[in-house]
């Protein structure tokens, strides 16, 4: 008997990506990325909806060929995408992901038995058998798994199949099953997905105490903050290329902090000087017409004269402007908050000792005025998406009383959008505002929230992330008293998460957020908080 699996490296392991590009209808999708992941190096992936993140993954992972580039793999990966969608059931799927433990203990098995009974070769197989489960630390595998089903808060009954299980709980699973299998490469797409706050901080120790390499696309900042310690940025930049960072996510934000500075600099620099060559060549495009045109009593000859020099200003002028054309592409859009009104020594919103049967049992009292805050937190089930809603005038209580001030405007943002998927962006902002604000005010492009294209597209069109930046949109230009938000941080850029956590703290609004983010809920922490359960 020979032992022949494909064990872990473990301190040999490497996976390393040089030059990787790929393209997609015409669209550069991935260009120029370089990453070599060690074992206990742990590297985040961020960038907008859309920039190539999960299409980077399935590159790492061997699902998906680039166009050009190299890839070196040595060691075992294991894969967690943020869709799982499969018929197997519970235990099946952890009988998958444990394959190589069971084998290796089988034969360990048979190879005792052979040395008991001194067959030829037993020792050399008992010995290779042996390796082989103490590498992969075989005995303990089916505990680990165990364990990570548990603090994620995942089913533990192996016999439920995954189709009758919900997303969340079915992407629990697969996670359990891949921090117990211990493979030298983890690759995570947005793991922190569908997870509450003891499945986060799990998931966090294991990451952190991970023997082998992790790579993460992850919008979750405390994450990327408590995990990785190099960042590839797959988001636009200056020349278009990626940007690496090291230092971890602080050095991450200190870098892009100063490139996107950098950026906005030279594209403001090279803006003006076009802006100056341009009067430039007006000027001396005017000045020959004058040329042609001399006072009274000068004549034929002055024009002659006159006209050579006018036309080689002209030509020069033109060369200069065709030299210092804008090639600096324009820097990412930023978000301005608008003003949200205020109505001091008002109660705008008060909620007296209400329930919902089934979904939110414990009576709950809310009063805000204008500048309150509050963080609503809990596990999931707790009843904060059910609070909200019953706040925002979109659920009748079971119990209690609600009450709103005259003419004070409460606005939800919603945990996933609701935003009809035909017609352009632009025509479902304007029609939403005006069911909501009689003259409204504050204009979708005035936001920062969406460029001017991708305004222009229908809205099932838009990426999971644009359509989030367009219920925001809607939600503040509304100009609301009391602003409601759940799950705020879904879908978002970092850079914008980090925008509207600062435009938040300032507002005069009333401001109410239930989230599991641990980076808002860190940002957030002077705030009231009110604890569901």
């Amino acid at each position: 008997m020979t032992i022949s699996i494909p064990l872990p490296a473990r301190a040999r392991a490497q996976l390393t990506v040089s030059g990787i590009a790929i393209v997609r209808s015409g669209r550069p999708v991935l260009s120029g990325v370089d990453m070599t992941v060690t074992p206990r190096s742990s590297w985040g992936v961020v960038g907008e909806n859309g920039c190539g993140k999960s299409t980077l993954l399935h590159i790492l992972a061997g699902v998906l060929e680039p166009d050009s580039g190299t890839i070196h793999r040595t060691g075992t990966l294991g894969v967690a995408e943020q869709e799982m969608s499969d018929d197997r059931t519970v235990g099946e799927v952890v009988d998958t992901e444990l394959a190589d433990a069971r084998f290796v203990l089988r034969a360990l098995d048979q190879a005792t038995e052979a040395l008991t009974e001194d067959r030829p070769g037993a020792a050399e197989d008992y010995a290779a058998a042996l390796d082989a489960a103490e590498t992969l630390d075989a005995w303990d595998a089916d505990r680990r798994v165990d364990l990570a089903l548990d603090n994620l808060g995942a089913v533990t009954d192996r016999s439920l199949r995954l189709a009758e299980l919900s997303v969340g709980q079915r992407y629990r699973v697969r996670l359990a099953c891949l921090l117990g299998a211990g493979h030298d490469f983890l690759l995570l797409d947005e793991p922190t997905n569908h997870l509450d706050q003891a499945g986060l901080d799990f998931l966090t120790d294991r990451l952190r105490e991970y023997p082998g390499g992790v790579v993460l696309v992850s919008h979750d900042r405390a994450l990327l903050a408590d995990v990785a310690t190099t960042i590839l940025d797959l988001d636009p930049s200056r020349d278009g290329g990626p940007r690496v960072y090291g230092g971890g996510f602080a050095g991450y934000q200190e870098g892009r902090q100063a490139e996107r500075e950098r950026w906005v600099q030279e594209y403001e620099q090279q803006q003006a000087e076009h802006a100056r060559l341009t009067q430039d060549l007006s000027t001396a495009q005017n000045r020959l017409v004058a040329g042609w045109r001399p006072e009274k009593g000068h004549g034929r000859h002055e024009r002659a004269t006159r006209a050579p020099a006018l036309v080689r200003s002209v030509h020069r002028r033109r060369e200069d402007l065709e030299r210092h054309a804008v090639t600096v592409p324009p820097p990412p859009l930023r978000f301005r908050m608008p003003d949200l009104p205020t109505r001091p020594g008002v109660t705008l919103l008060s909620a007296e000792e209400v329930t919902v049967d089934g979904r939110l049992d414990r009576p709950v009292t809310v009063h805000l005025e204008s500048g309150a805050r509050l963080v609503v937190s809990g596990p999931n089930g707790a009843g904060k998406s059910t609070l909200l809603a019953v706040l925002a005038g979109r659920l009748d209580p079971s119990g209690g009383t609600v009450r709103t001030a005259r003419t004070a405007r409460v606005c939800l943002l919603d945990q996933e959008s609701a935003q009809a998927r035909s017609g352009r962006a632009a025509d479902v902002f304007a029609a939403r505002l005006n069911r909501l604000v009689d003259n409204p005010s504050v204009s979708l492009s005035a936001l920062g929230l969406l460029t001017a294209a991708d305004a222009d597209k229908r809205v099932r069109d838009l990426s999971m992330g644009q359509q989030r930046r367009l219920d925001l949109a809607i939600a503040l230009a509304s100009r609301p008293h009391v602003l409601l938000m759940d799950e705020p941080t879904n879908h978002l850029s970092i850079a914008l998460v980090d925008e509207l956590t600062e435009a938040l703290r300032l507002t005069g609004a009333a401001v109410v957020l239930a989230t599991h983010d641990r980076q808002l809920r860190r940002d957030t922490g002077s705030w009231p908080c009110l604890p569901l359960s």
